[in-house]
This record gives C-alpha cells, sequence and structure tokens, in this order.
C-alpha cells in the first residue's frame, strides 16, 4: 500500500532533517514524525464521493441535502442529470460535481456541430453553477448494456463536448468520460484473461484512445453484490464479495492474490485495457454500494462492511494487486433510498443516508 511505504523513507528524511534541539526528545520528536507522515500520506488519498439518486418521490429539499453533505465531509457527487434547480442548490458550496449527460441527449449532440455541444453546456450547466466546481462530465450512463441505439452515437457526442470545452478553456480541468457496466467484458476471470465484448470493440477502442489523449478515467459501475447473487457459492462466496476472505481462501492468478471481488473485477479492465494497447488508463469507480434489504444477503450489517471497506481502501491508496498503492476514486451509491426503482426490490434499498438524514450505518467518509 501506498501509504504504509511511505512511512520509513518520509520518516527518515524528516529525522535527517530536523535540528539538533528536537532530537534531544527523541520519543516526542518519533510521535511527531509518525503523525505528520500520516498526514502527508493520507492527504492526497483517492477521492471518495457519492451518488444522489433521485428516482423517488419522497426526497428532503435540494438545500437540505447540501447542508446533509457538507456536514458529513462529503467533497464529491455524482448527479444523474443536468437538472438547473439541482445544480443551483451546489452551485457555491465547494462541493465538487460529476454531472450526467442522459443517454437520450446522446443523438443530437453527436449529429450537431460543435457550437450546438456549447450552447448545450453552457445553457445546461454553466448558467447554474460554475465551471470551477465540475470535475467531470459523464456522458450517457451504461450505453453498452441498456441500449445498443446509443452506443454509436458515444464516442461523437465526446469528441464534440470536448471541441466545446476547448474553445470555453475548460478541456484541462473539467473532464469527459462515460459510466460503463462491468459487463463490457466478455470474459473476466480469472483478471488475467479479461477482455473486452468483440461487439463493442467499434465504441469501445475510440473511447480508450480518446481517455488516453486527455488523460481521463475509465469509468466502472461496479457492484460486487451482483457477482455474488448471480454465481455459485464456491465462485463467488459472501465473504469474497465483503472483502473478508482469508489468508486460504483468496484467488491466484499468475503472480498475484486476490482477496475480494472489487479488486478483481478493478484489474480485469485494467487487464483488458492493456490488452489492447492502453495501458495508462485509470480507473474510477463511478457506482458501488451494498443493499440494505430487499433481497439475499441485503442487510445493513454487510452494507456498513462493504461500504467501510471500500471507504478505506481509497483513504489508503491501496490500489489493487496490478495496481499496486495506486488508489481508486470512487463514488458510492447512494445517498438515500430511491422509491421509484423498478426491478428487484434490492434496487430501491442502496441508501446510506435515512430521508431524515441519519446514517442507515456507521460510515466515515474521510
Amino acid at each position: 500500500m501506498m501509504a504504509t511505504s511511505l512511512f520509513p523513507n518520509t520518516i527518515l528524511e524528516l529525522k535527517n532533517n530536523m535540528p539538533k534541539s528536537q532530537v534531544l526528545f527523541p520519543q516526542l520528536s518519533l510521535l511527531f514524525l509518525i503523525e505528520l507522515a500520516l498526514l502527508i500520506s493520507y492527504a492526497v488519498c483517492a477521492p471518495i464521493g457519492i451518488c444522489y439518486g433521485r428516482v423517488a418521490n419522497n426526497l428532503p429539499p435540494t438545500n437540505d441535502v447540501v447542508k446533509l453533505l457538507q456536514s458529513n465531509g462529503i467533497s464529491n457527487v455524482r448527479l444523474f442529470n443536468t437538472d438547473s434547480a439541482l445544480l443551483r442548490s451546489f452551485s457555491g458550496t465547494g462541493i465538487k460535481l460529476m454531472i450526467g449527460v442522459p443517454n437520450e441527449i446522446l443523438p443530437f449532440l453527436a449529429t450537431s456541430p460543435p457550437s450546438a455541444a456549447i450552447d448545450w453546456l453552457r445553457f445546461n450547466i454553466f448558467d447554474h453553477i460554475s465551471a470551477d466546481q465540475i470535475r467531470y462530465i459523464a456522458v450517457g450512463n451504461e450505453v453498452f448494456l441498456k441500449d445498443s441505439f446509443y452506443a454509436p452515437h458515444l464516442v461523437p457526442t465526446i469528441l464534440n463536448l470536448h471541441i466545446a470545452l476547448q474553445t470555453l478553456g475548460l478541456a484541462d480541468s473539467i473532464k469527459l468520460s462515460s459510466p460503463q457496466a462491468a459487463s463490457v467484458l466478455s470474459t473476466s476471470y480469472p483478471p488475467s484473461s479479461a477482455s473486452f465484448d468483440p461487439s463493442l470493440r467499434f465504441a469501445m477502442i475510440p473511447l480508450l484512445q480518446f481517455l488516453t489523449e486527455t488523460k481521463s478515467p475509465f469509468m466502472v459501475n461496479l457492484y460486487p453484490y451482483f457477482s455474488y447473487i448471480n454465481s455459485k457459492p464456491e465462485e463467488v462466496s459472501l465473504d469474497y464479495a465483503l472483502f473478508r476472505s482469508e489468508p486460504d481462501r483468496t484467488v491466484r492468478d499468475g503472480a498475484f492474490e486476490y482477496s475480494n471481488v472489487y479488486d478483481a473485477s478493478i484489474d480485469a479492465l485494467v487487464y483488458a485495457m492493456e490488452k489492447e494497447g492502453f495501458g495508462g488508463v485509470t480507473v474510477a469507480v463511478t457506482e458501488t454500494g451494498w443493499p440494505k434489504s430487499g433481497g439475499e444477503a441485503a442487510n445493513v450489517e454487510n452494507a456498513a462492511v462493504f461500504n467501510g471497506n471500500v471507504v478505506a481502501r481509497a483513504v489508503r491508496n491501496a490500489g489493487t494487486p496490478r495496481r499496486p498503492g495506486v488508489g481508486v476514486e470512487v463514488y458510492l451509491f447512494d445517498l438515500f433510498d430511491e422509491n421509484g426503482k423498478v426491478g428487484e426490490e434490492f434496487e430501491k434499498h442502496f441508501g446510506i443516508f435515512g430521508l431524515d438524514g441519519v446514517k442507515a450505518y456507521g460510515l466515515d467518509f474521510n
């Protein structure tokens, strides 16, 4: 882990540069150095955010939600659309946003000239919130999984938006990418065998080329819970999904050992990108979480264990076996339960906070 490996060198360098008067108090000096090394190490931890899903009819007012986020030290938020009132609620708060471009907008932005993309950005985003609060524009969501109709429009939309951001002088500060489901991989186990679905290469390769050229992350929505409920127990155990594998139950893949689905899934994407010649692209987990009810192993205790481990890994810059010490940016799903979600009952119960603003379980975002 990066945090651990920093300590010895950092402490040694600090001690060698300490005034002799301080060295006269070795116990005090050592304590000071350890605490300082911890601060230096954790100050650059991978960003941790939360998704603000709003498919519900009972959510608190957005101004109250912003106060809730601030009081819990949450400084990165993913929004799934460009609702003007919602964006204005975040304006001036200092909270950094990932703002989603809905799938249904892609055909228009893809086939219109870049000037239309400029107008769209101004009218839908920049008229409501300052550009310096925006970290990412997430173009579409799980386009390759949800509706193949939009797939050909994805990269052209990204390119037009990039030209628009360049014209506005914002291309360096606002990154463009597109959150995808982990199912973009046709093979994912073991991680070293992973490869992208061949039917998606027509769009995947240009996307990876763009991400490489702009130093933007590959965004993935990653749910070990789905891996658990959709697999046989001997393939994905509950402990393996919850970061609780004992040393003798890890999965070996060549030189690497995997003790959890989360790391294995991220590295599967890394291997797949390497095989296509894009090994320098980072990975950002734009959704992950565990439901509190409504399905097998869906309970508060498991949700607390899963999300707690995800946060701890980001704080420690733990990385993955394939990329040790490279912290993975992550957005936890979800801020609240969403009673308007369709599908399985557990889809409605990912909320980390209750509607009254009280946490459903203990979780420190810092």
